[in-house]
């Protein structure tokens, strides 16, 4: 039957939810601890809200649970693909997944600081870049001392590495 000979109050609302961080295809899921907490975390409340919802039998309430269902679905497979990587097994003087780095630009005299995390926990507000972004790329296996150039749209920055830090989990 087509939907439009269907009442208007009849019709089901199709949850729509917005994929997760895009993690290419064969790419490990890398996450840090702190990272993979966070998902458990994200699951558990989302099962609460679902059980919360449950209780309480409505449409509106089904509509609700069905977009709840269709995140945990996205969100367990994140989980059960997550690598957790041990930090504290990294190299101390070079920069690999979870290093936390300060960098320093001469020509803006400025000193940013970033972390390199997985896709999921990636959060520039709080300087989390994922591990797949331009910068985590120009970082990885570079020391203290050593220069990176990032091409970004006003040109190429050259930045040094001021500091390589494994402790800010």
């Amino acid at each position: 039957m087509s939907r439009g000979f269907v009442k208007e109050g009849d019709q089901e609302d199709i949850p729509v939810v917005p994929p997760r961080a895009h993690l290419p295809d064969g790419t490990l899921n890398y996450v840090t601890q702190n990272g993979f907490e966070d998902l458990q975390q994200e699951q558990i409340l989302l099962v609460n809200q679902r059980n919360d919802l449950i209780k309480e039998s409505s449409e509106k309430n089904r509509i609700q649970i069905n977009h709840i269902n269709a995140k945990l679905h996205l969100l367990n497979g994140r989980i059960k693909s997550a690598k957790v990587v041990d930090i504290t097994k990294q190299p101390k003087n070079e920069v690999h997944f979870g290093a936390t780095v300060k960098l320093f630009e001469e020509l803006e005299g400025s000193s940013p600081t970033y972390q390199i995390v997985g896709v999921d926990e990636a959060d520039i507000s709080r300087n989390k870049v994922s591990f797949l972004s331009p910068i985590s790329k120009a970082l990885l296996n570079k020391k203290v001392g050593d220069f990176i150039e990032l091409k970004t749209r006003n040109g190429v920055r050259e930045l040094e590495i001021i500091a390589v830090d494994y402790n800010n989990q």
